[in-house]
């Protein structure tokens, strides 16, 4: 899989079946439309391409700030190519971007692109002020060359419907439902980031953590204690954890820290890169009495986080079933 950060760089050489959007999470939905379009463009010997865009138009043209993002660029390209994708462009959002005329954006794909085909939903738009909807894109299609398909929504189950969407899944995040996103999501929520120092607090009562630093614009789960697991990027070492997500309250943190307990695990591993995936929400967070009641509880979190990922089973998702998708 290639992922490129600027079109001028392209000199494809098979033509490109291309879907556009934001795609943050590859969740379930996502990976429904993209799996489709890779299956279609591998079938006739074209490139399977998505243009995805950063930052998130959210960000712009809404104002928002602070951590939202649930995928990287990164990760998402790579969650993408594990589909199939052949070329994940990561396209700049930006003030000029967000002026450009669509028939002007759709030239620049056709300059860097052998584009044959064009896969959106019916209510995709793109340019300034949305003029390139899907009937202005069929037409730049007989135009120059392409053709131009509707991408149906993913629809599942007679009893009503459950939308997959990237907001409900950073909802069920700020939420604590972790359990509730891997379900839409397909996959354990993950986050990576380095271990660094802390204060070594862990350490002195018999539990130490690894404090991860994570990319500040990407959303934490709700504030608790979490059943995960945690890898080790350079040896690819999957381990069980047990997760504190907050400021420590029995000792006056005001930071938001991740600090996993390795379980059955005694190493140092400062500097290295670690992924954590929540499996479940144990407890929210809380304060006690004093450092006997802290460890006492602690001990109770691994062993019940120890039971049930014991248990668990990847992809085994029961009572959910996704009856609709949207991009």
């Amino acid at each position: 899989m290639q992922h490129v950060y600027d079109l001028s760089t392209l000199h494809p050489e098979r033509p490109a079946l291309l879907t556009i959007g934001v795609f943050d999470g590859v969740h379930r939905g996502h990976q429904h439309l993209i799996a489709h379009l890779v299956s279609e463009a591998h079938a006739h010997h074209q490139q399977a391409v998505v243009l995805t865009l950063f930052p998130h138009p959210d960000l712009m043209l809404r104002g928002l700030r602070g951590r939202y993002y649930l995928t990287s660029p990164e990760r998402k390209a790579d969650l993408l190519g594990a589909i199939g994708v052949d070329l994940v462009i990561t396209y700049p959002f930006n003030e000029a971007v967000q002026h450009m005329r669509a028939a002007s954006f759709v030239d620049e794909l056709l300059a860097h692109l052998k584009l044959a085909g064009l896969w959106i939903t019916a209510d995709f738009a793109l340019g300034y002020e949305r003029e390139g909807d899907f009937a202005f894109l069929e037409s730049q299609g007989v135009q120059k060359g392409f053709a131009v398909r509707a991408i149906d929504l993913l629809q599942n189950g007679a009893d009503g419907y459950v939308v997959i969407s990237s907001s409900t899944i950073r909802a069920a995040l700020v939420a604590g439902e972790v359990d509730q996103a891997t379900a839409l999501l397909g996959r354990p929520y993950s986050m990576t980031g380095t271990v660094v120092h802390g204060d070594h607090r862990g350490r002195t009562i018999g539990f130490p953590t690894a404090n991860v630093e994570t990319w500040d614009e990407q959303v934490i789960p709700a504030n608790g204690v979490y059943a995960c697991f945690a890898t080790i990027e350079a040896t690819g070492e999957r381990f069980k954890a047990v997760t504190n997500v907050g400021q420590r309250p029995t000792f006056d943190g005001i930071d938001t820290r991740i600090e996993a307990h390795l379980l059955d695990f005694d190493r140092d591993v400062y500097g290295a890169r670690l992924t954590v995936e929540f499996v479940a929400r144990l407890r929210g967070e809380q304060k006690f009495a004093g450092i006997d009641a802290l460890v006492a509880q602690i001990r109770a979190d691994a062993e019940a986080g120890r039971g049930l990922l014991d248990n668990y089973k990847a992809g085994d998702h029961a009572g959910f079933a996704p009856t609709q998708t949207l991009p």
